[in-house]
């Protein structure tokens, strides 16, 4: 399931893209009381206003370069890898880790974006959903991999203070 998502990144990937996603429940089904709270708003309609996360109830704000709640869910955007900021393990790692954060907080908030399943994997191992958030077609894992800020998923960490 992954490998069409992977040779899809290197060019026009939206057909096949939507090919292989599974689409999630819309919003209402996922906030009704008595629901078991696994899905997501789905939707170009999703235009939520994020902050940074702080240490209080966290609602809708940007943890990292690759994670965020929305609604109270914890997302993690399944397509990327990005610098970790908790803690970094260098300098050079933070700075890029704290410049993607600011500009998934930015893309976030720039309007409408869909979240997309990924894979046969609905959560990780830490549970947070795994989703690709599109907007215009476009992967928003891609913005931050032009701008240097992010890595293609393979599936494991590597080190960003090479």
């Amino acid at each position: 399931m992954a490998l069409p998502l992977l040779f899809a990144r290197f060019g026009d990937y939206q057909p096949l893209a939507q090919a292989v996603a599974t689409p999630v429940r819309n919003i209402a089904a996922w906030s009704s009381p008595g629901r078991s709270g696994d899905a997501l708003p789905q939707g170009k309609g999703i235009s939520v206003s994020f902050t940074f996360c702080g240490s209080g109830i966290r609602r809708n704000c940007v943890v990292d370069g690759d994670t965020f709640w929305l609604n109270g869910e914890k997302i993690r955007i399944a397509d990327i890898d990005t610098p970790e900021l908790s803690p970094p393990r260098c300098d050079r790692e933070k700075v890029k880790g704290e410049a993607a954060k600011r500009v998934l907080l930015s893309e976030l908030n720039a309007g409408g974006f869909e979240l997309v399943s990924y894979g046969s994997r609905d959560a990780d191992r830490y549970g947070r959903k795994l989703r690709t958030v599109v907007r215009h077609d476009r992967s928003i894992g891609d913005i931050l991999i032009a701008k240097g800020l992010a890595r293609p998923w393979t599936g494991s960490r590597s080190s960003w203070c090479d």
